[in-house]
Order: structure tokens, then sequence, then C-alpha cells
């Protein structure tokens, strides 16, 4: 997948529209429901879509101006956000997704070229502002899966599934103790190495099925393992 924050923008309107029919289908009832994420309806989900997206506004507004300014207040306020916005009533929950999504669309189109080289301080530290538009499609296409709502990691394009599948091996072969295993993909001779390939285990499979397992949001169900065996454990995805 390209790495062209404005060829992306494409995915992320695509992506978008796919978030918006699925949270118009929601009632009240349906957003009480537990989401994916521990803790978490889908009425939690949703709001944290919405800050989200401003806290991606705050981040390309940084990387235009040149002023500090971080992605959230803190986290005890992206925190509240989420709590309070939670329980909202349908339409507030898509007006808010609207919004907030058409602002994001405003910040990026308002970078000029230069600025999408800065440095920014995202959440879990600096981030260049490059990057900023693959962050928000992972977060809208990842989330959409924890909305528990009939969509599945087999709806992510090729694409995506791929450069996940990289990101989060990348992430968990940078940890402390990385697992040891070779991923292969589905009618391709390519594979992903995370630890020591020597004697570690195969686990083969379709990239999104693979991508969505090592990131925790799925079982591994469709995935194949050899030598037979139980499926290896990811760590926890970022």
């Amino acid at each position: 997948m390209t790495t062209d924050p404005l060829l992306l923008m494409g995915e992320v309107d695509a992506a978008t529209s796919r978030l918006l029919r699925t949270a118009a289908s929601f009632d009240a009832a349906d957003l009480a429901a537990a989401s994916l994420l521990p803790g978490w309806t889908r009425g939690h989900v949703l709001a944290h879509l919405a800050r989200n997206a401003d806290g991606f506004v705050n981040l390309l507004t940084s990387a235009r101006t040149g002023q500090d300014m971080p992605m959230y207040a803190s986290l005890e306020v992206r925190a509240a956000d989420i709590e309070t916005g939670s329980a909202r009533p349908p339409a507030e929950h898509l007006d808010d997704l609207r919004r907030s999504a058409d602002l994001f669309a405003e910040a990026v189109a308002a970078m000029p070229a230069e600025a999408w080289a800065a440095t920014v301080q995202a959440r879990k530290g600096p981030w260049p502002a490059a990057l900023l538009v693959w962050g928000r499609l992972r977060e809208i296409e990842v989330h959409h899966l924890d909305l528990a709502a009939d969509y599945r990691a087999g709806d992510w394009s090729d694409t995506f599934a791929h450069r996940l599948l990289r990101e989060a091996a990348s992430h968990h072969a940078m940890g402390p103790t990385p697992p040891s295993m070779v991923l292969r993909l589905d009618g391709s001779e390519h594979e992903v190495v995370i630890g020591d390939r020597a004697g570690a285990p195969v686990v083969a499979g379709p990239a999104p099925d693979l991508a969505a397992w090592l990131i925790g949001r799925a079982d591994g169900v469709p995935l194949f393992v050899t030598p037979d065996g139980p499926l290896p454990t990811p760590p926890e995805w970022i």
C-alpha cells in the first residue's frame, strides 16, 4: 500500500463510508451492546473513532503551522471524552462521526507539501506527519472490526492487510521477547519471519486473517500451523 498521504485519502474515504453505513444501522440497544474490546460498548468504539479523528486534526494542524500541539489534551481528557460520548443517541453518534471525518479530510487538504516532512507528537511519542493518513486508515479499519457488526478482516483490501501484517510483525519483532514464527501468505512464496527462524512454526493463511490474528482481532481459525500444533500466541499489539 502506498505511503503517499494524498493517495491514501481515497482509501480513508472508502473506509469511512463503510464505517458510516455500519454506524447508521445501529439503534440504541446495538450501541449499548459489547464490542470486541474488553469493557467497551459499540458506543465507546464510535466515540473513540470520532475523538481519534479530532486528535489527528490536531496533529495535522501542528505539522502545518509548526506549533507544538499534542494529539489529546491529556490521556485523562481522552478517556473522559470517550466515556461521556459512548452513551449518546444513535443520531448524535452518526453526526459526530461525519463531522470529525469531514474535519480530518479538510485538514489533510490544507497541508502544504513541505508540512508532510514534519514530526508531530502523537499519543505514544514522535511520529512522522507523512504517516498520519495511514494511521487514521488503520484506526478505522481495525476498530470497524471491533464493532462486531458483520465486518470482517476479509473485507479489508489485500494492500491494507499486507501493510498491517508487516507493521504488526515489525512491532512484535522489536519486543523484548519476540515470538519465533514464520508467516506464509496463501498463494504466495512470500514469508514474514519474526524471531528466530530455526525451528519456528510456520503459520499460513490469507493475509487479512494473518493480520487480524497477529493484532489480536481474530482467533486464527482459518490459519494452518506446520508442524501440527497450537497457534503461537502473539504479544499484545499497540
